[in-house]
């Protein structure tokens, strides 16, 4: 794309965009919204996000630095609660290690942890997937940083999303199997990953090798490994349909931009789900200004500049990102006040329900997504985590 905006004449800039703006207002109804009802069945993962007892994000609050015991602590954190409460999603673990400014000469591992649930019958290199991405290790220096918006609370958001959809989509591909329709089309073949990611923290200054180990690492390893011949996707980093990056969220009345015309639909598809929750009182938080506010930005208003984040190594290979990420970042950012204290939850919990409504939607999880976990459900969950 970069490359064609660097085309010699203006009307070859002009026929780009109008092209351009003709595939996104296509995209846009690439899937069907949400009814009301469904809305209001996405569920509040709010106690699930109390600093102290929390099954989801207390065990996060912890320092997170890569091969540290904390580090390792947390890993088994994400991977105890999709092994015990959600069985059906895979997991793999994606280890590197690379030296550091800070650390000499010595390999510091960094793990990355895949969860994926696909269509149970579809082969891997035919699923086109939304993956849903946040980092979890925390800053080397100041020594005991916690990082709760940075990166506790997103990850414990899209642990969130996963539980709130793992019944629906049970139920969409049961339904699909009892009628006949199951692997009748490509639309159907599509499936939903979580990105745990390590190392997106710099050691000393950020530098492109002193920044984003876990994902870099990733990326490449993605874009080497090839599906079998005749997949519909080449390799794994084809086969992301959707990169949906959330950073930095969990402080008050946050403004995220849209950041890449490419995905501006998407963003556009988020920013109406906030919307309509809103809408109908389903959102806690008392927001001056809607979380996502730039729903109305022109094509002319977007430029080549962007935040550093987990997404680049992925989007330099071509894999479509949207970006959620507050501009300006919280005022705790990078500071020893970046804790649970200084979360706040009525947003967090917000944010929780816009991106499983944004999952549910993109899945295409209307008709099954009927009822939410009932408040006894989810204590039982609750409880077997803590023991």
């Amino acid at each position: 794309m970069m490359d064609l905006m660097r085309a010699p004449t203006q009307w070859a800039r002009i026929g780009y965009i109008a092209l351009l703006v003709f595939f996104l207002s296509v995209t846009v109804f690439a899937y069907d919204e949400l009814s009301d009802e469904a809305l209001r069945n996405i569920p509040s993962g709010a106690d699930d996000f109390d600093i102290k007892t929390g099954s989801l994000l207390s065990p996060i609050l912890i320092p997170r630095v890569p091969g540290t015991p904390g580090s390792i602590a947390v890993q088994h954190h994400f991977a105890d609660f999709f092994s015990r409460h959600l069985p059906k999603w895979k997991t793999d673990w994606h280890n590197s290690t690379s030296k550091t400014p800070a650390t000499g000469d010595t390999e510091i591992p960094f793990v990355n942890l895949i969860f994926t649930r696909d269509p149970p019958w579809a082969q891997a290199g035919d699923v086109g997937r939304l993956t849903l991405v946040a980092h979890y290790d925390s800053l080397y220096h100041p020594e005991g940083f916690i990082g709760a918006t940075d990166s506790a609370a997103p990850c414990a958001v899209l642990m969130h999303v996963a539980r709130s959809i793992d019944d629906a989509l049970s139920k969409k591909w049961e339904a699909m199997e009892a009628s006949g329709d199951a692997g009748m089309g490509l639309e159907d073949e599509r499936g939903v990953q979580i990105l745990l990611l390590d190392g997106e923290e710099a050691w000393v200054t950020w530098t492109d090798t002193d920044s984003l180990y876990g994902s870099r690492a990733l990326a490449e390893s993605w874009d080497s490994e090839l599906h079998p011949a005749l997949s519909t996707y080449r390799t794994p980093l084809d086969s992301i349909n959707l990169f949906l990056l959330i950073d930095l969220l969990g402080e008050a009345d946050p403004h995220v931009p849209s950041y890449f015309l490419p995905t501006h639909w998407a963003y556009q598809g988020m920013a109406k789900i906030e919307e309509r929750m809103r809408k109908l009182g389903l959102l806690k938080s008392k927001a001056q200004h809607p979380f996502l506010p730039d729903s109305g930005k022109q094509v002319s208003q977007f430029n080549k500049a962007y935040i550093q984040d987990d997404h680049v190594p992925f989007m330099a290979r071509g894999v479509d990102v949207l970006h959620i990420i507050p501009s300006p970042f919280p005022d705790t950012w990078h500071t020893m006040d970046d804790n649970g204290q200084h979360l706040d939850i009525d947003t967090l919990d917000d944010w929780a329900k816009i991106v499983t409504a944004f999952a549910a939607e993109w899945m295409e999880l209307d008709a099954f997504i009927s009822q939410s976990p009932s408040k006894e459900k989810r204590n039982a969950v609750r409880d077997r985590t803590e023991l």
